[in-house]
């Protein structure tokens, strides 16, 4: 009974929920509903608040919470909508208090141990410099088709980015050095920059499995999304205007990248303490 209404609510929300969103929620809801073994109608209020307390006691940041809890509120919402419940039981349920942290990035030092790791794997080392380069979100790379790509400005057209909007980022020299080497010896055509043998695009799961692989051998932690405040953490240092770094993250409110400013701050206090010892 669960799946069925699931399924109802994803399809009413189909031209509203991007297809990241569609994901996100649906991991959620499923996490969710295995946990609790209730069918959705019996569901109450303690219930999601001991799978909130589980997931954070399970290590789970509260931003993550968040987000998983935001999944089951939508959910309920929309059974209140629709009339099929009459009573929500995520009403009452307040959201975690978020933890004031600066965003994880890799230094020059983690980037050039990582870049030299891959340096004999021409499409993993692709990925990452292609991450690196442009900030991209993980679900904009793996979309990223060859006719986006303009090599004689280095620009690449982002389709359809977070909220379906779309924008070009630029990539480097170097990042052009590596993937025309990993496209050269491709024995299959594609019409991806990153594709399987059918032509495919790679799939998410697989990226994100390669990536937490090769953070157990670097003995750091390394994500596709590390590599996207890698890119405007490493800008934000050398003096680039937020705006500019806003504009190539495709963030549509400048609040969110002035959290760079903090972190140039940070890494500014650092060096300082170390010239102090």
């Amino acid at each position: 009974m669960n799946k069925e209404v699931i399924q109802l609510f994803f399809n009413d929300n189909k031209n509203r929920f991007s297809p990241e969103t569609v994901r996100a929620y649906n991991i959620a809801l499923t996490q969710f509903f295995s946990w609790c073994e209730k069918n959705y109608g019996a569901v109450k209020t303690k219930d999601i608040r001991d799978w909130m307390s589980y997931l954070t006691d399970d290590g789970l940041k509260p931003r993550s919470v968040e987000l998983k809890l935001t999944a089951v509120k939508s959910f309920y919402n929309y059974c209140m909508e629709e009339n099929i419940l009459e009573k929500n039981p995520a009403q009452r349920v307040r959201t975690p208090k978020k933890e004031d942290s600066l965003p994880y990035y890799l230094d020059k030092r983690q980037l050039a141990l990582f870049q030299e790791l891959l340096k004999d794997n021409l499409r993993d080392r692709a990925i990452l410099e292609t991450l690196y380069a442009t900030g991209v979100r993980i679900s904009e790379l793996l979309n990223i088709r060859l006719e986006d790509i303009k090599w004689d400005t280095r620009q690449i057209w982002i389709r359809k980015g977070k909220g379906n909007k779309e924008r070009f980022v630029l990539f480097t020299h170097d990042c052009a050095e590596r993937l025309k080497p990993y496209l050269d010896q491709r024995s299959f055509n594609s019409e991806y920059l990153f594709s399987n043998n059918r032509g495919e695009p790679l799939s998410r799961d697989l990226v994100e499995l390669l990536f937490r692989e090769y953070s157990a051998i670097l003995g750091f932690r390394v994500t596709p999304h590390t590599m996207r405040h890698t890119f405007a953490a490493h800008l934000a240092e050398k003096g680039m205007t937020f705006t500019y770094i806003q504009e190539l993250l495709g963030h549509a409110n400048i609040n969110s990248t002035r959290i760079y400013t903090r972190l140039m701050n940070h890494a500014r206090k650092k060096k300082y303490d170390q010239f102090q010892i």
